[in-house]
């Protein structure tokens, strides 16, 4: 008898491209999981608006975003993958966790005191109590796993202390309690201008950060204008960190490893390894690219996948906030 799958479920915030970083660290190894898990991927569109966003940026970036998580390899048919907001019981869930979820809990998310700190005297109520949209965003759809990185972590340990809250209080079958799931790591690509540093979307120097949307020519100048390090000799080493990150870089994008790397750069210098880095970047980027751009100029098919896997999203979502009216006690609606 085949055992039914567990459901494992990631979402990307639309506010920019995906970087090579979040490629190499962790998107493309996403498509892998559709085999062995009930995939479920979205783009959260609601958490962006915990800061102030420019309507029509966020629209086209929330189609791009989309677009960029079929063209690294994720089958609309082989897992559910919407868009937030098209699934209005991420909202009504999300206030239900709000209503059990404490002050100090919310208190001590060191997101909320990042970015609470960057946004001035007037701080949004939805940059403080998003964890708990976060932990709908997890518990409607009975996820077993959920990927995340280390900023994400004390977010899904929130999420597992509502649910086994509320499922003490209102029957312990109310919520599935899910699983931090920490997946292998790809390399940690830093930046370019700062290579202690990760590679990062907010970085405010473009020169720092490859993106997904990158042209060819745009590739080669960040790559060619990357910090390196005090000498000539191409080594792995920790004291040499630009070195050191563009090597990571080609070792991540061609699976060798750095022993083997190292001896085509006998004699040569850092010229070499950054022009050969570039055109290893480009040759991975540019079909993801070229992909995300046929989809792009095709809204009206982009929608109607949207569309698929948002109807598909409703219809478990659905069942999971009738479970929870229900042993609230609020009264059905009763149609007729």
């Amino acid at each position: 008898m085949k055992t039914a799958r567990k459901t494992m479920l990631s979402a990307v915030q639309p506010t920019n491209p995906i970087t090579l970083g979040n490629y190499v660290g962790a998107v493309r190894r996403w498509p892998q999981y559709q085999s062995d898990y009930d995939m479920v991927f979205f783009g959260v569109d609601m958490h962006a608006i915990t800061l102030r966003q420019d309507p029509a940026q966020l629209r086209e970036q929330t189609y791009r975003l989309m677009a960029t998580l079929i063209a690294v390899g994720l089958d609309p048919d082989a897992c559910t993958l919407f868009v937030q907001s098209h699934v209005p019981q991420h909202a009504e869930l999300g206030w239900v966790l709000t209503c059990h979820a404490y002050m100090g809990e919310l208190n001590r998310m060191t997101q909320f005191k990042d970015k609470s700190g960057k946004a001035g005297a007037n701080i949004p109520v939805g940059l403080f109590a998003y964890p708990c949209l976060m932990a709908a965003d997890i518990l409607l759809y009975d996820a077993h796993r959920v990927p995340v990185g280390a900023d994400q972590k004390q977010h899904v340990e929130l999420t597992r202390d509502i649910a086994v809250r509320m499922n003490n209080a209102y029957g312990g079958d109310l919520f599935v309690v899910p699983e931090l799931f920490l997946p292998t790591i790809g390399a940690r690509i830093m930046s370019l201008q700062d290579p202690t540093k990760k590679m990062s979307k907010s970085d405010p120097n473009p020169k720092s950060t490859v993106f997904l949307t990158d042209t060819n020519k745009q590739i080669e100048k960040k790559i060619k204008g990357a910090v390196t390090d005090s000498g000539s000799e191409v080594t792995y080493q920790d004291d040499k960190p630009g070195v050191r990150n563009l090597i990571d870089l080609q070792c991540a994008l061609t699976g060798q490893s750095p022993d083997s790397v190292l001896p085509q750069y006998v004699g040569k210098q850092y010229g070499h390894l950054k022009q050969d880095t570039a055109a290893v970047v480009v040759e991975a980027v540019a079909p993801v690219r070229d992909e995300v751009a046929r989809l792009m100029a095709d809204k009206g098919s982009l929608d109607a996948v949207l569309k698929k896997g948002a109807d598909r999203a409703r219809e478990r979502a659905a069942r999971t906030l009738a479970r929870v009216y229900d042993r609230l006690g609020f009264v059905p609606p009763r149609s007729g």
